[in-house]
């Protein structure tokens, strides 16, 4: 079976060419609408790419937590996780990055596009303290593109509808999968480990 693409030639033969506003749409800065938006949301997805390929990475905080310096840069807080710092490294290495926005109970998407730098800088990171504790480090955006994405792949999601929502118990919990999948992992300890990092290593 072959069925490939040749290359973005034969792609844009196969879909035809944008309509003319999803081309101008496109801004190269943050403007009020975009502002307004990175305000009231909690939750971004960062695309970065570094030597091992693409890596996507959840954010996610109180809205506007992601800070708006000026029309062409953003600052995003890197809370504590599993210290892995795949996308920090990625971005060391190769600065391009994507970001899109999330708000709860709006189905457009805010995309963004540019390229970011880790900066330890305390005189920008203090300020997105939380529980007085800054983040260690933070990625600095300098954005190129940005756009608003229509609704289409929530509409048919139905990712903000309540009655789709999936039982929780129907799903094994994240000490059950880490014990199926580590050798001497103990679910019960991994249980443990998890519910204590949610309630005392967010910050």
């Amino acid at each position: 079976m072959d069925g490939g693409i040749g290359g973005a030639d034969d792609l844009r033969a196969l879909y035809g060419a944008p309509s003319d506003k999803a081309v101008r749409k496109q801004l190269a800065r943050i403007d009020t609408h975009a502002r307004n938006f990175i305000a009231l949301s909690p939750f971004l997805v960062l695309g970065t790419s570094g030597p091992d390929g693409a890596d996507c990475s959840p954010r996610g905080d109180a809205p506007g937590f992601v800070a708006v310096i000026d029309e062409h840069t953003l600052l995003i807080p890197d809370r504590l996780g599993n210290n892995r710092i795949d996308s920090l490294t990625n971005v060391s290495v190769n600065p391009n990055v994507g970001l899109i926005f999330f708000v709860p109970g709006i189905n457009e998407t805010l995309r963004v596009n540019g390229k970011a730098t880790v900066t330890v800088d305390q005189a920008l990171l203090a300020p997105l303290a939380v529980q007085e504790r800054a983040p260690r480090s933070g990625l600095l955006v300098k954005v190129e593109q940005m756009y608003f994405h229509c609704a289409k792949a929530l509409i048919r999601s139905k990712l903000w509808d309540p009655d789709t929502r999936v039982e929780r118990k129907s799903f094994p919990t994240l000490g059950r999968i880490l014990a199926d999948q580590i050798a001497d992992c103990d679910a019960a300890e991994s249980e443990a480990f998890i519910a204590e990092s949610y309630k005392t290593r967010l910050y």
